[in-house]
């Protein structure tokens, strides 16, 4: 069975946007057969990284910040799919941002050239092979998702495994409006899901159906 850990950085939870896609996406990821845990970065503690390295040089694989990372490691070491989840702020969420900088420890400190570029690899014993993300923005440009696509798709890079794809919500307020659209786009985030386990990637055609426009762009 495929495992599958998301991990949410909005802060009004149940509540918010990016949650509007994250239900339907998780849906599709459960008919598929997949074990779906959800975290919602507000109801745990997350200290930021010291920076000292104690991962890599001292200890590499541990980290001796005592916090819920604590239990999240061994979730992630067990999962296929890591999902994050996000609205964009500028560009993350503060709690979002000392996540992605705890993970770290999952990353064996043995570093090559590929492709140009200084890359690592997972620790042998994280199993995580794809990352995807799903992000909302109040704003009506799928530009503003720039910086925290690059950022997740960097971290995928970084670490080897498959950047599997980004569900992208642009002026997501707007989806009250248009209620046939919605339902387009909110099944679309399902077979999204679906697709990812199933396939282990998401068609373009699914994301532009996801991030098609709701309202006319202001002059």
């Amino acid at each position: 069975m495929t495992k599958v850990v998301v991990i949410s950085g909005s802060l009004r939870m149940e509540k918010s946007n990016a949650t509007k896609i994250l239900t339907p996406f998780i849906e599709g990821m459960m008919q598929a057969g997949a074990s779906v845990e959800l975290f919602y970065i507000k109801r745990l503690n997350i200290k930021p990284c010291l920076g000292d390295l104690y991962c890599w040089n001292k200890n590499p694989g541990q980290c001796h910040i005592k916090d819920s990372m604590q239990m999240l490691y061994p979730k992630l070491r067990e999962a296929d799919i890591l999902v994050l989840a996000t609205p964009v702020y500028i560009p993350l969420p503060g709690e979002m941002q000392n996540l992605v900088n705890r993970l770290m420890p999952l990353i064996d400190p043995v570093l090559k050239r590929r492709g140009g570029r200084t890359r690592a690899r997972m620790h042998a014993d994280v199993k995580i092979s794809k990352i995807a993300l799903v992000s909302a923005s109040g704003w009506w440009e799928l530009g503003n998702f720039g910086t925290v696509v690059r950022i997740v798709k960097e971290l995928a890079e970084d670490a080897s495994v498959d950047f599997a794809g980004a569900l992208l919500r642009p002026h997501a307020s707007a989806m009250a409006e248009d209620k046939e659209k919605t339902e387009k786009i909110l099944e679309a985030a399902r077979q999204a899901g679906f697709q990812l386990v199933e396939k282990g990637r998401i068609s373009r055609n699914l994301l532009k159906v996801i991030s098609q426009p709701l309202i006319p762009e202001e002059p």
